[in-house]
């Protein structure tokens, strides 16, 4: 990568972090690539200037009790080489959900001592007294996520309430153990009463971090406009859709990966039009001259909207095609011809 390429480097929210237009997820460090792979990995990625890493309590995933930890068990030996300032690490508390009850004995609410244990558990794990930015994995109350796409009031649950959520955080915060909070897949609700309860004086949400790629555009109705005006930044995990934007599902259906190694945990992508929105978006892109893949990357490095690209990789060699992508200009013409299958093929897999 010459000097010309270097990539860009963008304000976290109102916080005091810069982070670089492309981050490294880490869902796959501990269940596809082992310790030396992954170190091999974040060094690569350090040397490019990728210095943010994006971690949770429960990766690998998909999530098991005989692996849990471990990514960040992995980032925490490769940090403890590194000046802790030099990388901004991110990670996440797992919200109640059924099937995960190795997660402290099962996460069945996010209160206060749920928080607390899990910020303890992942500063052990990673090896440093402080998490850069720290994400609530998923709200507790009920919301369509996950392949849901519409809200259903019938599934109402008791849950705690987002403002004793961000009280927990704000002690944490105050302990120096957590710097700043951000949310995961959340709603424009969810959001904008995270950030009303800011104004009250409790912890500013800085980041939302959702699937946002060509086949799941929902983030650019309301939350878009909630973050343009209250300057919170999107994290866009997901690129390449599982792998479906590279192509290689397009070009052979049982290609390896993980939505054929890994069939339930990617359900959101098993819906009618994510086959032919695929084929369809392979076919554009080498129709001028680009990669699937490269022309999924391009699209979301460069969208307003998207302060860091959290691309998952299994190698170096796809790190470094990746990076390759910031170099990709999507020309007036291709974006105009993206937007008008997004029309045809509208949010295939939200």
């Amino acid at each position: 990568m010459d000097s010309s390429e270097h990539i860009a480097r963008r304000p976290l929210g109102r916080s005091t972090l810069e982070v670089p237009a492309i981050g490294l997820g880490t869902m796959t460090f501990g269940q596809q690539v082992d310790e030396r792979a992954a170190h091999a990995i974040m060094d690569e990625a350090f040397d490019a200037g990728i210095d943010f890493l994006d971690a949770a309590e429960m990766y690998p995933v998909p999530a098991r009790a005989e692996t849990f930890g471990d990514t960040e068990r992995i980032i925490g030996s490769w940090l403890a080489r590194k000046p802790r300032e030099s990388v901004i690490v991110a990670t996440k508390v797992a919200g109640p959900a059924r099937g995960i009850e190795w997660i402290r004995g099962g996460p069945l609410a996010l209160d206060e001592a749920n928080i607390r244990a899990a910020v303890e558990g992942s500063l052990r794990r990673l090896g440093t007294d402080y998490i850069d930015l720290y994400q609530i994995h998923w709200p507790a109350r009920n919301v369509p996520m996950f392949g849901q796409y519409e809200y259903d009031p019938d599934g109402e649950r008791a849950a705690e309430s987002l403002r004793s959520q961000l009280e927990a955080l704000a002690r944490l915060i105050e302990e120096g153990r957590v710097r700043h909070v951000g949310v995961s897949n959340e709603t424009p609700w969810g959001l904008m009463t995270c950030l009303r309860l800011a104004d009250e004086g409790l912890p500013r949400v800085v980041s939302i971090q959702n699937a946002y790629h060509l086949m799941n555009r929902s983030f650019d109705g309301g939350l878009s406009e909630v973050c343009a005006r209250e300057q919170v930044s999107l994290l866009a995990y997901s690129p390449l859709a599982f792998g479906h934007l590279s192509g290689k599902y397009a070009d052979r259906a049982d290609a390896p990966g993980r939505i054929n190694e890994f069939p339930h945990f990617g359900q959101r992508y098993f819906k009618e039009n994510v086959d032919p929105a695929s084929r369809a978006y392979a076919m554009l892109a080498r129709e001028y001259g680009l990669s699937p893949a490269q022309m999924a990357l391009a699209f979301c490095y460069r969208r307003r909207t998207v302060a860091s690209t959290l691309m998952g990789v299994t190698s170096a060699a796809q790190l470094r095609e990746n990076i390759k992508a910031w170099s990709v200009t999507l020309s007036k013409e291709l974006t105009e011809a993206i937007d008008a299958l997004h029309l045809r093929y509208t949010n295939p897999a939200p």
